[in-house]
């Protein structure tokens, strides 16, 4: 399985990324071994994820999320939280 996913950074700003192992992945981040851009804002908290059957839908997937602003972003990871609680 592969994941899009987004976490939360401690400075309230989202990263999206996409992963083959959504856990692993999580704790790299949060082990400093993760993505550039997490490293100087630990810890990161997972706040949505997709699935999907390949890498290149992730990866399509990822690329979207990204062109979308911080308002839609919100929305996505609202709409995510209602429905996995």
């Amino acid at each position: 399985m592969n994941y899009t996913y987004i976490v939360k950074c401690s400075d309230g700003t989202y990263y999206t990324g996409w992963t083959n192992n959504l856990e692993k992945r999580i704790q790299s981040h949060n082990s400093g071994t993760g993505a550039k851009y997490t490293r100087p804002r630990l810890p990161v908290t997972l706040v949505y994820y997709e699935t999907f059957v390949t890498k290149q839908e992730a990866m399509r997937r990822e690329y979207a999320i990204k062109q979308l602003n911080r308002q839609q972003k919100d929305f996505l990871i609202r709409s995510f939280a209602s429905d996995h609680t």
